[in-house]
């Protein structure tokens, strides 16, 4: 993605001030060469301010700005979205629906499902960067186990695989994490198929279910398993598993296993774009833009 225009909060507020400044510019992202019907291709176009939608002067058709994104069909005030995501870009700690209610005035099932679509956009875009080159992979647990419960390999907390992708210097690049339903070779596998390049070294602890990426049905990938009392084995890895850890708990003081993956998601979208900071409103609006919304039923049935 090419360099975007850094903004701070007072250049964020004198540049969205209005719902019509928001749909401008929306308007200029979805068609940075002018109108082109969706429908037909046609160059011209009626606007519709009152219904927010732009009327093709050929076919008719009537085309709206936000389809297609996770605003699709909004009762929420575009400035509102925009706030939210300039909020939730530029906190490293993570923005909690209640303080979203609170500072926007919108209704608590109102924030926390905007806050759920901006974490799937999150998830979908990243999906597209495959780790590659040194792999570093391994698996965690969030939450706390019950009462009386075991810890460890042994756990009922929420198992997690993490894979953290490292250039020739050995300096981290892109970071991916899944939740499990367990923690077994397929598990390894659906993530690997998923999250990493063939023919990447994968550097992990040396558990049993790692030993699928060494066969020689599945020699896209190679499994090295580093010495245990190597002071830097995964070290990078486990720094960002940490972070992703003090995310969880610092902000939103435990989640349900069912939306984890949604918070997973916030934390590896930023941690991939840090070397960005000051650009991540406009990545992240860029983000929400490209991909398609998801409804509160398919929230709920993640």
């Amino acid at each position: 993605m090419a360099k975007q225009e850094g903004m701070t909060l007072l250049e964020f507020q004198e540049k969205f001030a209005t719902e019509e400044a928001c749909l401008e510019h929306l308007f200029r992202m979805k068609w940075p060469e002018g109108f082109r019907c969706p429908r037909c291709g046609h160059e011209r176009c009626f606007d519709l301010p009152k219904r927010k939608l732009y009327q093709c002067k050929a076919c008719k058709y009537q085309a709206s700005v936000t389809a297609g994104t996770v605003m699709h069909r909004t009762r929420t005030p575009l400035r509102k979205w925009f706030a939210a995501m300039f909020l939730m870009s530029h906190d490293k700690r993570g923005v909690s629906a209640e303080y979203l209610r609170r500072e926007l005035k919108l209704t608590g099932y109102c924030a926390w499902t905007m806050e759920q679509k901006i974490r799937a956009a999150m998830g979908e875009r990243d999906a597209s960067y495959l780790l590659s080159g040194i792999v570093e992979l391994d698996e965690f647990f969030i939450g706390a186990p019950t009462e009386g419960g075991k810890r460890g390999r042994g756990t009922d907390k929420t198992p997690v695989m993490g894979g953290l992708s490292l250039d020739l210097l050995g300096c981290p690049q892109y970071i991916h994490m899944q939740v499990l339903k367990s923690v077994d070779g397929k598990a390894v596998m659906d993530f690997a198929g998923k999250h990493i390049q063939p023919y990447s070294m994968v550097n992990t602890d040396g558990l049993n279910i790692y030993n699928i990426l060494d066969e020689p049905d599945y020699d896209v990938w190679s499994a090295k398993f580093s010495p245990k009392d190597n002071p830097d084995h995964l070290k990078w890895l486990h720094i960002f598993i940490s972070n992703a850890k003090a995310f969880i708990a610092g902000t939103y003081h435990g989640i349900d296993r069912k939306y984890l993956q949604f918070y997973l998601n916030e934390f590896c979208w930023r941690s991939n774009r840090r070397h960005f900071k000051g650009e991540w409103f406009n990545r992240l609006l860029h983000t929400c833009s490209l991909n398609a919304c998801i409804t509160y039923r398919q929230i709920l049935r993640s």
